[in-house]
């Protein structure tokens, strides 16, 4: 690894940007900032608590601004559609994901398999990544799930992709809060955490995101705002940032970001209530960056997952080094990824698990495309999901 590959010497790069001695544009300088994951490891291990991720994404917004006048009106249009209108418009995502399904279902994609169709637009890569849409899409409409023996209303972030590619997953977040007392508001008007856009460099959209959901979350008067994605809850968490140079939303920003809980924080935070069902499984957890590092929560999942009979955890070595998905790292760096992915993958698969636990929608698509290209029939859950089942098997549900 050269120096200038390693946050000390991106740093320097960033550093003479602002002062002038090296142009924003610069192949080298982009190149470098788009390389980094972002995945918040360096910040985690670095002792003088130097804030690298924000560093990055700052440096990342400036060419972003830089580029925009460069760009051909059908890039613009591109950027656009892909970033502002999918993200920025869950009804527009769902009909896009409802094409998916259709794709994905009807044979059609079997049919474009066939044809060479994917290798000819050199696809197949990004195509295989596509998680599967789920059969019913999970929307947040302002519904309210009953709590058992109620203790506390929360907010449930539905998130972007978790409403349509995971929305199992949604459900059994609401029925593990349900069963540990908290009533769970599916808040309307949420949406998108933001994260995508300020990892594009899209700070500008990301914080009008933000503020959507500040928004949603204090209209709904709940005690706390959830995440079951550990991208969204990294994000979430740092909305005071974002937005602390808006004196209209700064301390809005701030009350809410203390508000939010990862759902393993919240649920360790209390203990897990009773009722708990045998499940005869191995299985080994994943750390998912943005809630290892970025949140520094690595021990509550892995201490709800042991309370479960019959589960039997199985330590993955390098189990916190980034899977290579991180946002759209796996698209845009494509070679970068597919080494990280192999060796996440080689790791999984010598712990002889059963089942590969994680806690992050994207780290799930990385890995279990890296298991099906690998031959593996490993599976991949996420941990909530297991709690769930675990409960369901209790209750004979």
């Amino acid at each position: 690894m050269t120096e200038t590959s390693g946050p000390r010497g991106r740093i320097s790069l960033i550093k003479a940007v602002d002062e002038g001695r090296e142009d924003v544009l610069a192949p080298g300088f982009v190149h470098q900032m788009y390389e980094c994951l972002d995945c918040r490891a360096c910040a985690a291990a670095c002792p003088s608590g130097v804030e690298y991720g924000r560093l990055v994404e700052g440096a990342r917004a400036r060419i972003e601004s830089a580029s925009a006048p460069r760009r051909s009106a059908g890039q613009r249009i591109a950027r656009w559609l892909g970033l502002r209108v999918l993200f920025g418009n869950m009804a527009v995502l769902r009909l896009v994901a409802a094409f998916v399904k259709f794709y994905q279902r009807s044979g059609l994609q079997r049919a474009v398999w066939r044809s060479g169709l994917l290798r000819r637009l050199h696809l197949e890569q990004a195509e295989a990544l596509a998680p599967a849409m789920s059969s019913k899409f999970f929307s947040a409409r302002g519904q309210r799930y009953a709590a058992h023996d109620k203790i506390e209303t929360a907010v449930l972030h539905a998130g972007c992709v978790m409403q349509v590619a995971f929305a199992g997953v949604n459900r059994a977040s609401v029925r593990v809060m349900q069963r540990n007392g908290y009533e769970v508001y599916v808040a309307s008007g949420q949406g998108c955490c933001g994260a995508i856009a300020v990892h594009a460099g899209d700070a500008e959209f990301g914080r009008a995101l933000a503020k959507r959901n500040i928004a949603a979350f204090e209209r709904s008067g709940a005690a706390y705002y959830v995440a079951n994605a550990a991208g969204c809850g990294s994000a979430l968490k740092e909305y005071g940032q974002w937005l602390a140079g808006d004196p209209q939303w700064r301390d809005r920003a701030e009350r809410f970001a203390a508000r939010v809980r990862d759902i393993f924080e919240l649920l360790d935070e209390r203990g897990l209530r009773p009722g708990l069902g045998r499940l005869n499984a191995s299985v080994s957890y994943q750390d998912a960056c943005h809630l290892a590092h970025a949140q520094r929560i690595a021990a509550a999942p892995r201490r709800l997952l042991s309370q479960i009979p019959g589960l039997h955890l199985r330590e993955m070595h390098e189990s916190a080094v980034c899977c290579g998905s991180a946002g759209i790292y796996n698209l845009t760096q494509p070679d970068m990824s597919a080494r990280l992915r192999k060796r996440k993958v080689a790791h999984a698969i010598e712990t002889g698990a059963e089942i590969l636990a994680t806690s992050n929608p994207g780290c799930a698509m990385q890995i279990e495309a890296g298991l099906r290209a690998a031959g593996s029939q490993m599976r991949v859950k996420h941990a909530i999901e297991l709690l769930d089942e675990s409960y369901s098997a209790a209750s004979g549900d």
